[in-house]
């Protein structure tokens, strides 16, 4: 009678240890929201914040405008990460957003992309109007940052509702897929950041855009008003604007 006490009672122990062992589990998990552009930055950086705190990192990424849609609709999430502040001020202006804690970690340059073996010439956005000129990708400006300051940067020069260009546009989903169409010659050009152009060979800067034709291409994050792990989106804010961790950014092609 001894032993089963025992063995009852060790049973008991080992089972509320494994409780305990998968709750704390849960409670070191991270929810990062992230806009599509920052993909190859984050897969370097999260495995290092993940070792560091001993904790797990859930990534969800998308769209800025879309991540944030989601957010609002209640999405769980941690921390968003956004490609522009529109995004980012629509969820602050819906009390989503821990003000406190938002910060600016990054920048970017929009650049216009055509395939390698491209022999077009552009040296305006005018030039876009050619007829020489086929199908442009570019994000959707509803959701999508890239696509905004593109719109933005047409609407600088009056051509964005030019009919002759319009019908040139291919829209997509992210500027992941604006170089995707590029990339394997189903659009001639297309609108996306510099960072893109480090991870794809088939690809060749065709114009920078000046940066005055649209608002500065700038990256907020900031910690979710009803985040579960607060403390952990804390340090995760606070990591990302460490020296070693910025460089890794920088390695990237972001700027500050």
């Amino acid at each position: 009678m001894k032993h089963l006490i025992y063995v009852v009672t060790l049973l008991v122990f080992l089972t509320g240890c494994m409780d305990d062992h998968t709750d704390t589990s849960n409670e070191s998990k991270l929810l990062i929201s992230a806009a599509t552009s920052l993909t190859d930055a984050l897969n370097e950086i999260i495995p290092l914040f993940e070792e560091e705190t001993r904790s797990t990192v859930d990534l969800n990424i998308g769209g800025s405008g879309t991540l944030a849609r989601q957010i609002q609709q209640g999405a769980p999430a941690d921390v968003f990460l956004s490609a522009d502040t529109l995004s980012m001020n629509r969820l602050k202006d819906q009390g989503l957003i821990d003000s406190d804690t938002e910060m600016m970690f990054a920048a970017n340059q929009l650049v216009l992309i055509g395939h390698r073996d491209t022999d077009l010439s552009i040296n305006s956005l005018d030039d876009l109007t050619k007829t020489e000129v086929g199908q442009i990708a570019i994000g959707n400006p509803d959701s999508v940052p890239a696509g905004l300051y593109a719109k933005d940067s047409l609407e600088h020069i009056n051509i964005w509702d030019n009919p002759s260009l319009k019908k040139k546009f291919v829209y997509a989903r992210s500027v992941r897929q604006v170089l995707s169409y590029v990339a394997t010659g189903n659009t001639d050009i297309g609108f996306v950041y510099k960072t893109d152009l480090q991870k794809e060979d088939r690809v060749i800067p065709l114009l920078k855009i000046n940066e005055h034709f649209h608002k500065p291409i700038v990256y907020p994050a900031a910690m979710l008003e009803d985040s579960s792990q607060p403390d952990l989106a804390e340090q995760f804010l606070s990591f990302i604007k460490q020296e070693h961790i910025q460089q890794i950014f920088k390695k990237h092609g972001f700027s500050f």
